[in-house]
């Protein structure tokens, strides 16, 4: 974990490039900041947590430059543009790891390289993390499992659709969603049909989940606890052509167009919504501090504990639960990227919600 001691050197190493240069700012002229964004499934990365982040750092600190990499799922390609962003200069790294075990080399190498390192949104498993900016997903996942709880009936059977195995995330999402449903499984109030992880949170393999989940089944399916929107809008899809689509609860998570499109065509029943604007706001307050020199504690919220044993700071954002109309209009409402024109469009426009 970086020292104040290291914090200072930073900033004392910042006002001496400013006094030579003799360019006057807090921040130090082209400071290089680097985004490492994990992959394009999900369009989040870059039309949500990256747009955010880099407007954020323009009003923060305007001096600084961002540059935002994606490594498509591949772990290597994502070592090696930290690797060439730390070359090139970069004096804090922002990074959403594709799997958080590998990415703890990040971590050590910008600590070795004086650099810190943000886990943003996923949890870098290495003693030398800096920041983890994150809603509560242990939370997100026991109210995905409530939904679909009070949704379905004594003996009802469930579906579970986890997230990426290699994604911190998934794991505490699974958690939350089990501290709910474990003791109902042991109970027998409800019942676990099938389950299984989706590799890469790739819906093509949700899809083929879901497909396997009906046919071993035999179609007696009461609730799908899906662990994002790709996996939920899979899953519908898989219903659809039973024609049970709209029969069965189906969760979600991240309130994409298509799942807010899907909740108002009655298909989708929930979704959780994260201000991914908040969260790259806040980050970005994170990472102006530091290229201040100056300590961001005040941003922290405690402390969580990851796989290396290290106490992260913990630098907290709400979740929103949306469910129906209301949901719907709350996320269009408070999410910047998302508008009522883009929700309201093919089927979902003959919806009562979008003619009023």
């Amino acid at each position: 974990m970086h020292s104040i001691k290291t914090l200072k050197t930073l900033a004392a190493s910042a006002a001496t490039l400013a006094l030579s240069t003799g360019f006057a700012s807090t921040a130090m002229a082209e400071d290089l900041v680097a985004m490492l964004l994990p992959e394009n499934v999900n369009a989040r990365w870059e039309s949500q947590d990256a747009y955010f982040f880099v407007e954020a750092m323009k009003a923060l600190a305007p001096d600084a430059k961002v540059e935002v990499f994606n490594a498509n799922n591949d772990t290597a390609t994502q070592q090696r543009q930290a690797e060439q962003a730390l070359t090139k200069g970069a004096k804090v790294l922002v990074v959403i790891p594709i799997d958080g075990e590998a990415a703890a080399i990040i971590a050590d190498n910008a600590e070795e390289a004086g650099v810190p390192a943000i886990a943003y949104d996923r949890m870098m498993q290495s003693a030398n993390t800096d920041f983890w900016v994150q809603a509560d997903m242990f939370a997100t996942g026991a109210s995905q499992a409530q939904h679909v709880v009070d949704n379905t009936a004594k003996g009802d059977t469930l579906v579970l659709l986890k997230g990426s195995p290699t994604d911190p995330n998934a794991g505490v999402i699974a958690a939350g969603q089990m501290s709910v449903l474990q003791p109902l499984f042991d109970s027998g109030e409800r019942v676990l049909g099938y389950e299984n992880w989706t590799q890469g949170w790739d819906p093509a393999i949700a899809r083929r989940s879901m497909d396997q989940a009906l046919t071993k089944l035999n179609n007696n399916v009461q609730g799908v606890v899906s662990s994002n929107d790709g996996n939920a809008g899979a899953a519908i899809a898989s219903l659809e052509e039973q024609g049970m689509n709209g029969k069965v609860p189906v969760t979600g998570l991240d309130c994409t167009v298509q799942a807010l499109q899907l909740i108002l065509l009655g298909q989708q029943s929930q979704s959780v919504w994260r201000p991914f604007g908040e969260m790259a706001h806040v980050t970005a307050q994170v990472t102006a501090a530091l290229l201040k020199g100056e300590d961001p504690s005040s941003l922290t919220q405690g402390t969580v504990e990851n796989s290396a044993g290290a106490q992260i700071p913990f630098v907290p954002v709400a979740h929103y639960v949306a469910v129906g109309e209301e949901g719907v209009a709350y996320v269009i409402e408070n999410d910047l990227s998302v508008s009522k024109e883009a929700v309201c469009q093919g089927e979902a426009a003959e919806t009562p919600f979008c003619k009023n």
